[in-house]
């Protein structure tokens, strides 16, 4: 069978590996030059499940009206006459209920840890190389309150069997020395050993290396302008090479996902976030982290990446160009030197700004539409990476016609309407 994957992230070229893998003729365009240089290039670079929980919780009404009024640091919304985003806000408000957080955190959780599997089952039999860790992801406690606030995640935990340990300072320490050097407190931790780290981009270049070996065919630089389609099927694919035709079609693009599937009358409610990392090179190893770090009071992930670090943060709604940020590069550097001082180059930064589309309530939306041939893939939000491969696999059964390895119910598109179809 002949599949077009649309999309060269990290989603769509786990998603063209596995199908190449099942004896799919598999080709991929994307407007970028290469394999994951769009969200994927410099994302925090964690797979992270014990994190992979929904932005819509309790508490995030409030969080909302203060990102508005510009007096929350970590997330901003510009308001502004946007149906789509206004839209959007409203449901990710009726989403921050304990009920509902409850269901999509179960749901994201259930994906997230599959995808894990999957990701470490690839990784051996392709033998992949991404300056990965697999040292767990220490959540870094600056307070009480957000020690308290972490601890409520234990139940949740609990309920999943997901492994973790509660630390108090010297703990942490024990699992990360360089904190011994921190100029900021901090009460404790909670570690998450199950969880990994390394670098995103360098992982999508090499699946994609692979998947070209399997016979995968990959056209770059290539402008995807709409898709063509006859009562419930699409016919082709419109680019700036001329019109593409397979007989299926894996949706699997971030920014401007919605506006292709628009005139198709698919609907998805999905919202471009704008998130943000800098880049530094090491300049005293021994000072470096050594796991993957959240800080939980700036809200920031940091990640060792071979003989560097990453530093990444910040979601904005409803911004516009231009894509760079001062204050907020800025704010992560700043962050990231009061826990690990003089481990990096601070006069070397190099910053990046990227968007991800995400879904008002946390899981991204997968498998089938109304139209025959076409699936998708999309709205993973900040845990792309994370999610990546299970997504692809569950994206590689569906096409052919073979039960998911895992239960899929609130993960389709029919969550949030019965008929998607004008």
């Amino acid at each position: 069978m002949k599949v077009l994957v649309l999309g060269a992230g990290v989603v769509g070229i786990t998603s063209a590996h596995y199908l190449a893998q099942d004896g799919h003729e598999v080709s991929v365009v994307d407007r970028q030059p290469g394999p994951g240089m769009g969200a994927s290039a410099a994302n925090a670079g964690e797979v992270a499940p014990g994190c992979a929980l929904p932005w819509a919780a309790p508490g995030m009404r409030m969080r909302l009206m203060k990102a508005w009024l510009r007096s929350d640091p970590g997330l901003r919304v510009k308001m502004r006459l946007d149906p789509p985003l206004l839209q959007w806000l409203r449901a990710f408000s009726r989403q921050c209920d304990a009920t509902l957080y409850h269901r999509n955190a179960l749901r994201m959780q259930r994906l997230a840890r599959y995808s894990l599997c999957s990701l470490q089952a690839l990784r051996r039999s392709a033998n992949l190389e991404y300056a990965q860790t697999t040292d767990g992801v220490l959540l870094v406690l600056r307070t009480h309150k957000e020690l308290q606030a972490a601890l409520r995640r234990l139940p949740l935990y609990e309920e999943l069997g997901t492994p973790y340990t509660v630390l108090d300072p010297q703990g942490c320490v024990a699992v990360d020395p360089s904190l011994e050097f921190a100029w900021t407190r901090f009460v404790g931790g909670l570690y998450l050993p199950m969880d990994e780290t390394g670098d995103c981009g360098a992982f999508t270049a090499a699946v994609a290396a692979n998947a070209a070996a399997r016979g995968v065919s990959f056209r770059y630089a290539t402008d995807i302008e709409g898709l063509d389609f006859q009562n419930d099927v699409v016919s082709g694919v419109r680019t700036s090479a001329g019109v593409l035709q397979a007989d299926r079609y894996i949706m699997a693009l971030g920014d401007g996902v919605s506006a292709l599937l628009r005139p198709l009358g698919l609907q998805v409610p999905l919202q471009s976030v704008r998130g943000y990392s800098v880049t530094l090179p090491l300049a005293n190893a021994s000072r470096a982290p050594r796991a993957g770090i959240i800080d939980t009071r700036n809200e920031i992930a940091i990640t060792r990446i071979g003989n560097r670090v990453r530093i990444g943060g910040g979601a904005d709604f409803g911004v516009t160009r231009p894509k760079t940020n001062v204050e907020r590069a800025y704010r992560l550097v700043e962050a990231f030197n009061e826990l690990y001082p003089y481990a990096a180059d601070l006069s070397q930064p190099q910053y990046w700004a990227g968007d991800y589309m995400s879904t008002p309530d946390g899981p991204p939306i997968l498998g089938h539409t109304p139209y025959a041939n076409l699936l998708l893939n999309i709205g993973h939000g900040s845990q792309g990476w994370t999610m990546a491969c299970g997504a692809a696999r569950v994206i590689s059964d569906l096409v052919a016609a073979r039960p998911a390895e895992i239960d899929l119910d609130g993960l389709g598109l029919a969550r949030f309407r019965n008929d998607q179809r004008a």
